[in-house]
């Protein structure tokens, strides 16, 4: 497979494998031994003619195989396997959990106590309900409670459902046990500050921000690691195809070199020419040695890109770009991608939702300035029942009983009727009161004991310097994120104008550099022929071969040029994404 990257190329593949299998003719455990160099002519030598040195690049240091890679591969891979995106991942999820955790306040409250006392009192009054000079009271109580706010004006609710056993020996008390239960429902409403704004909306709206702020800063992330994945593969096709043209000139001096030494031999040039041709060849194979080099770097800062971790198998491979540079030159006019990347560049987005955070912060600071005014409303339902105790004599009366006995002696002899005996609580207990646990709750669930309440509760604060500061440095801040904006928007104007021209200028460079190519093999070509007909020197051949091969490598570096200066202009205005048909989920 060849890749034709602008008019005359040899292919990037061909020219891998062929570096790989130069390495696997080596033994895999072994360094590269030191290139041996003829020794340099003696004084004296009757002859300045260099022996024919062998040209042989060298393996490359742990490479033992080939992985072919296009760029949406590339892509693929560093957007999955980069550390930066993964942390970025991780930001995401962890504002998804702090708008969860802001919306948790809404979450009702299940609560509940529940006590067993048995208390004994000490009576030191015929009133106490007790001749011992003691009253015992056992209570089993229990009371479940739910509470809670509501996402609507800033109100609270609390609803409780007391109930309770109670024992005790009061002779005053009718029921024995009793059973008193109660249902209370309460609801606070702000009517001045916390009515439209408070903490936990505020608290919401910016969790629900930060995530898009963190959108925002995700997307760019992937734009610049899309950016500099495809900036690194551009280099490594630059430094494929530039060790190709070092390769080729090593080639063209070779033969150059073979040509001369045929010359010598027939006495048509002198040996210092081929010294002279010899001297071009190592100059040549310098160029391939260092083209090598970077060709290793380029290739390795692609890998550290794309790859996982170090224990990747690729980095044991030559990776061999399969993509041609572009050249499909993007023709927007200025206004439109001024347009579109202040629309959509992220950090004009991040600025924007910074904006949206600090009018909030403003507005909540604000509402915080007024007086706290609430409206609490309560209702409440009351159930009481409970086992009727035997009628017994009236404590009350106990003292009075020799004068009734009196009274009835004198009646009798008078012949009047006794007066009747005094009870107490007899025939006094309502049969709605009288039963167990479940005849209390039936009083409430009719209703028989209700209790409505309405407060207004105010609190005035002399002064409130807290909140007045707050909302003086949420109003600073405001003022702060429009500066802001404005270098943001210049920095996106200037960004969109610089690589608009980064981008011309490129194009231009490729168009030069091709003419510039042609026109030196023209040269070349034409010194040669001058050459062996006689009518030139092998200084204005090496010339011409110098030329040429600079030309040449000019125009790979200016293929890839364009290609890095497309992503520039499309990461300048948004655009990288889409371009690559790259999809945020």
């Amino acid at each position: 497979m060849r890749l034709e990257f602008g008019g005359r190329m040899a292919g990037v593949i061909a020219l891998g494998a062929w570096i790989v299998s130069m390495a696997g003719a080596q033994n895999p455990g072994q360094q590269p031994g030191p290139l041996r160099l003829p020794a340099p002519p003696v004084a004296g030598d009757r002859t300045l003619v260099p022996p024919v040195r062998p040209f042989r690049l060298p393996p490359r240091i742990g490479v033992f195989g080939e992985a072919q890679l296009s760029l949406a591969q590339a892509l693929s891979m560093a957007l999955s396997n980069n550390k930066d995106i993964e942390s970025s991942r991780i930001d995401r999820e962890e504002v998804d959990y702090t708008l969860l955790g802001a919306q948790g306040v809404y979450d009702p409250t299940v609560s509940g106590s529940s006590y067993w006392q048995k208390q004994v009192q000490p009576i030191a009054s015929s009133l106490g309900g007790s001749a011992t000079g003691s009253v015992l009271n056992k209570t089993w109580n229990g009371d479940p409670t739910l509470a809670g706010s509501v996402p609507w004006l800033g109100g609270s609710y609390r609803a409780d459902y007391s109930n309770q056993r109670v024992y005790t020996n009061n002779t005053f008390v009718t029921l024995n046990p009793q059973y008193p239960t109660a249902v209370n429902l309460q609801y606070t409403q702000p009517l001045l500050r916390n009515l439209r704004y408070d903490s936990n909306r505020h608290a919401i709206d910016v969790a629900k921000k930060n995530r898009f702020l963190t959108d925002e800063q995700f997307r760019q992330r992937v734009m610049q690691i899309v950016q500099q994945t495809e900036q690194a593969y551009w280099e490594l096709v630059y430094a494929y195809n530039n060790l190709q043209v070092q390769l080729e000139a090593v080639e063209i001096a070779q033969q150059q070199d073979a040509s001369n030494r045929r010359q010598q031999e027939q006495g048509i040039l002198a040996p210092i020419d081929v010294v002279a041709a010899q001297t071009q060849l190592a100059n040549f194979e310098l160029g391939a040695y260092s083209s090598q080099t970077a060709l290793t770097r380029a290739e390795n800062n692609l890998k550290t890109l794309v790859l996982a971790d170090r224990s990747s198998a690729m980095w044991a491979s030559a990776v061999i770009p399969t993509t041609p540079p572009s050249t499909e030159v993007p023709v927007t006019p200025l206004t439109d991608a001024l347009r579109d990347a202040l629309t959509s560049r992220p950090e004009a987005a991040q600025n924007r939702i910074a904006g949206q955070i600090a009018k909030d912060d403003t507005r909540y600071y604000r509402d915080q300035t007024k007086p706290q005014v609430d409206l609490i409303a309560q209702y409440s339902r009351a159930g009481l029942a409970g086992a009727q105790i035997p009628t017994g004599p009236n404590p009350f009366l106990l003292a009075f009983a020799p004068l009734f006995e009196r009274v009835n002696d004198l009646s009798a002899t008078a012949g009047l009727g006794p007066l009747a005996a005094a009870s107490f609580g007899s025939g006094t207990t309502p049969q709605l009161l009288i039963g167990s646990y479940g005849q209390s709750v039936s009083n409430i669930w009719n209703g028989a004991f209700p209790t409505t309440e309405f407060q207004l509760r105010i609190s005035l604060p002399i002064r409130n310097r807290a909140a007045e500061a707050n909302l003086s440095r949420a109003v600073a801040e405001e003022r702060r994120n429009k500066n802001q904006r404005e270098q943001v928007q210049q920095t996106i104007e200037a960004d969109v104008r610089n690589s608009m021209q980064g981008l011309q200028s490129a194009q231009a460079s490729l168009e030069a550099a091709r003419v510039a190519r042609e026109s030196a093999e023209q040269q070349y070509q034409s010194e040669q022929r001058q050459f062996q007909a006689g009518t030139s020197t092998l200084f204005l051949v090496q010339q011409r071969q110098s030329t040429m091969i600079t030309a040449r490598s000019q125009e790979r570096r200016a293929q890839s040029d364009l290609s890095e200066a497309i992503a520039s202009f499309e990461l300048a205005t948004a655009s990288i994404l889409k371009a690559h048909k790259i999809s945020l989920q």
